[in-house]
């Protein structure tokens, strides 16, 4: 059985870490960007503690993408984050069909700040994002 992504209200991550999203956005822009989160979830929150490149990714123009079935089993990823370079800061009928774990996060051009990093559960609720 999949995992329970409603009730998701607040994601935690480190400054450095949203900071790291926002770089690759930068440096792969105009294509997309994709990447994993790890972390835990405890109640309503997730906390996002480390980043890491799905293997054999593809970034593209208008898309990004990988083959989740070249992930190893990995309990702690809690969800994807990819940039949208069209400045657009809500999940597309796409993203949410190919969504994992319990957040999505959508890193928007032009990637300068906090305010270009926004969060969903997966129901397209938007999740409240605390920087620390």
């Amino acid at each position: 059985m999949g995992r329970d992504v409603r009730g998701v209200r607040k994601a935690v991550i480190r400054g450095e870490d949203a900071e790291l999203l926002l770089a690759m956005a930068r440096e792969v822009h105009p294509n997309e960007v994709i990447a994993l989160l790890h972390g835990e979830r405890k109640g309503n929150s997730i906390t996002i503690n480390e980043i890491s490149l799905p293997p054999m990714s593809i970034y593209g123009e208008g898309f990004s993408s990988f083959n989740p079935y070249a992930l190893p089993i990995d309990l702690t990823i809690v969800g994807i984050a990819h940039s949208h370079p069209s400045g657009v800061g809500r999940p597309s009928l796409e993203d949410l069909n190919n969504f994992i774990g319990y957040i999505m996060v959508i890193l928007t051009y032009p990637y300068s700040g906090h305010a270009d990093i926004h969060v969903f559960d997966g129901e397209s609720k938007r999740v409240m994002l605390e920087v620390v």
